[in-house]
C-alpha cells in the first residue's frame, strides 16, 4: 500500500492559513507543514506547531514572492529596499540565468532562514520551496548544504506524475512548465540520494494553483502506483476569505477551506 503525505504550504503567511493548518492537525487531516520564516504570521504559525507536536514543521525555502529575513544590504541581488523578493519564479528564473543574483546571496538567506526556525524552538524535519524555486540548479544544492547543516535530511522534489490528470494536459505553456519542473526534479532526486537525503518517490498537486479537495485527493488515491513507495501530496490550506485570496496574484485557491 502506498504511503502519502499531505503537506501544508505557506504555513506562517497569515493567520488564515496558519488557522486552516492548525484545524487540519485538529481535525487528524494534516501531519506536515511548511513555514516561511518572513512572513508576519511567523510568530502565530511557531505556536501552533509547539501546541501540536503531532505536526512536522519544515524549512519553505523562500526567494520569491515574499519578505526576506536579512536586511536587504546584506542580500541586495535578492530583494529591494522594501526587503521583498521577486514577484514569481519567472522573474526570478530570468535574473538568476542572467547572472543577476549571487549565490552567496541566495546561501545567506536560506541560512538565516532555517535558523530563524531553529532559534524560534522548532526542529525542522524536511525542506521545500516557496514556487519550487529549490530545484533550480546550483539553488538544490545551496538548500541541501542549509539543510544538512541543520540536520534535516529530507527533502521535497516536484516531480508531478501522478493526480494531474494527464502530464500533457493544458496549454503549451503548462506543458513545457511541468516538462521542465519534472526534468529538473528528476535531475536534484539523484543529487539529493546521493547526498543521503530521503525524498518522495511520487509527488503531487496541483501546481497551477487550483485548491486540492476531496474529489482531488479520492481520484489521487485511484492513480497512486500500487507500490509500498512515498506519495508527497502539495496543499495550499486556508480559511475562506477575500483578503487571502488577494494574497495570490496566480488566483490560488486553498484546501481545506472553511468559512467558520
Amino acid at each position: 500500500m502506498s504511503n502519502i503525505i499531505l503537506n501544508a504550504d505557506d504555513f506562517g503567511r497569515h493567520a488564515l492559513i496558519n488557522a486552516a493548518v492548525r484545524d487540519g492537525v485538529e481535525h487528524g487531516l494534516l501531519r506536515s507543514a511548511s513555514l516561511m520564516a518572513g512572513e508576519p504570521a511567523f510568530d502565530e504559525a511557531v505556536a501552533i506547531a509547539k501546541a501540536h507536536p503531532a505536526l512536522g514543521v519544515g524549512v519553505h525555502f523562500t526567494l520569491v514572492d515574499g519578505r526576506s529575513v536579512l536586511p536587504s544590504a546584506e542580500i541586495p541581488s535578492l530583494v529591494g529596499a522594501d526587503g521583498r523578493f521577486r514577484p514569481n519564479h519567472m522573474a526570478f528564473v530570468r535574473d538568476y540565468f542572467l547572472g543577476r543574483i549571487r549565490r552567496d546571496d541566495i546561501r545567506r538567506e536560506f541560512m538565516a532562514q532555517a535558523q530563524k526556525i531553529v532559534h524560534a524552538g522548532l526542529t525542522p524535519d524536511h525542506v521545500d520551496s516557496h514556487q519550487h524555486i529549490h530545484i533550480l540548479p546550483g539553488v538544490f544544492s545551496i538548500a541541501l548544504d542549509v539543510a544538512a547543516s541543520f540536520g534535516i535530511h529530507a527533502v521535497r522534489i516536484p516531480a508531478v506524475d501522478v493526480g494531474e490528470g494527464g502530464f500533457f494536459t493544458g496549454g503549451v505553456g503548462a506543458i513545457v512548465g511541468r516538462l521542465g519542473l519534472y526534468t529538473l526534479a528528476t535531475i536534484a532526486r539523484q543529487q539529493a540520494r546521493h547526498r543521503g537525503f530521503a525524498t518522495p518517490d511520487h509527488f503531487a498537486g496541483l501546481v497551477a494553483g487550483a485548491a486540492v479537495t476531496e474529489d482531488y485527493l479520492v481520484q489521487l488515491a485511484g492513480a497512486l502506483p500500487q507500490d509500498e513507495k512515498t506519495t508527497e501530496v502539495m496543499l495550499h490550506p486556508g480559511k475562506v476569505d477575500d483578503e487571502l485570496a488577494q494574497l495570490y496574484a496566480g488566483g490560488w485557491e486553498h484546501s481545506f477551506t472553511s468559512e467558520d
